[in-house]
């Protein structure tokens, strides 16, 4: 039988099949066969196996290929289902206006695992009109998720204009999440990422971005301010001069 440690075109083909294990140290003859066996064993479901040295490349590479298309098949299967199971989910697609008539079959029947937020606003309140645009774009992008506003009058009788613009996110009938009053976003200067990741971590969208990007648009608003004083400086001393 063949040195297995041996560099040969055979060997090296047997190591990239998985058959041989990589140059670390010595491999008996024993040790090999059992290698070979579990391996062909377990790609092609025979109980007697032919020793290595009767299989031809062909041989293996047709193995190979047939574990390859397996698995990819396999692969394909599932991502359609997954694919199935989105499309399924995917029923929303933007931000509905809801009267307080309304409330109960929005928000207590969404039904079974369907997030739902919803915006209570004020036209003439620039914060609330900046979250529905914002909620909008939101909607587009993640339409599994039930996005819902509605004047706050409307929606509670009496509710005070203070506490706008209010964000309430429900899961299944039960509130998750409250965001009320404009310090809970940061006033005028929220971003559109930065609303996407507060829905984020209260649970009620799948967010792709890796980090809060309230961090980074704190330290991006401090360099611009840090600037724009830098030039009120200049301006002031280039007048005097």
């Amino acid at each position: 039988m063949q040195n297995p440690n041996e560099d040969t075109q055979w060997n090296d083909a047997l190591r990239r099949r998985g058959i041989l294990p990589e140059k670390e140290g010595e491999v008996t003859e024993d040790q090999l066969i059992n290698l070979l066996e579990e391996t062909v064993q377990k790609k092609t479901g025979m109980n007697v196996v032919k020793a290595y040295e009767d299989m031809t490349l062909d041989e293996l590479e047709e193995l190979e290929d047939e574990e390859d298309e397996r698995v990819l098949l396999q692969y394909r299967q599932q991502r359609m289902a997954e694919m199935q199971k989105l499309e399924k989910a995917s029923k929303f697609g933007d931000i509905r206006e809801i009267s307080a008539q309304d409330y109960v079959d929005e928000v207590n029947k969404a039904g079974k695992g369907v997030w739902v937020i919803l915006h209570l606003y004020k036209s003439g309140i620039p914060l609330c009109t900046l979250i529905n645009q914002f909620l909008a774009r939101l909607a587009q992008k993640f339409p599994t998720t039930k996005f819902l506003k509605s004047v706050s009058t409307t929606c509670i009788p009496n509710y005070p204009d203070k506490h706008l613009p209010t964000i309430f996110i429900y899961h299944e009938e039960d509130m998750k999440k409250q965001f009320v009053g404009p310090m809970a976003f940061g006033g005028m200067n929220l971003k559109l990422d930065e609303l996407e990741w507060m829905l984020a971590e209260a649970g009620a969208v799948k967010t792709d971005l890796e980090e809060d990007p309230r961090k980074k648009n704190k330290i991006h608003d401090v360099m611009a301010s840090s600037l724009r004083q830098a030039d009120t400086r200049d301006s002031d001393s280039d007048e005097d001069d």
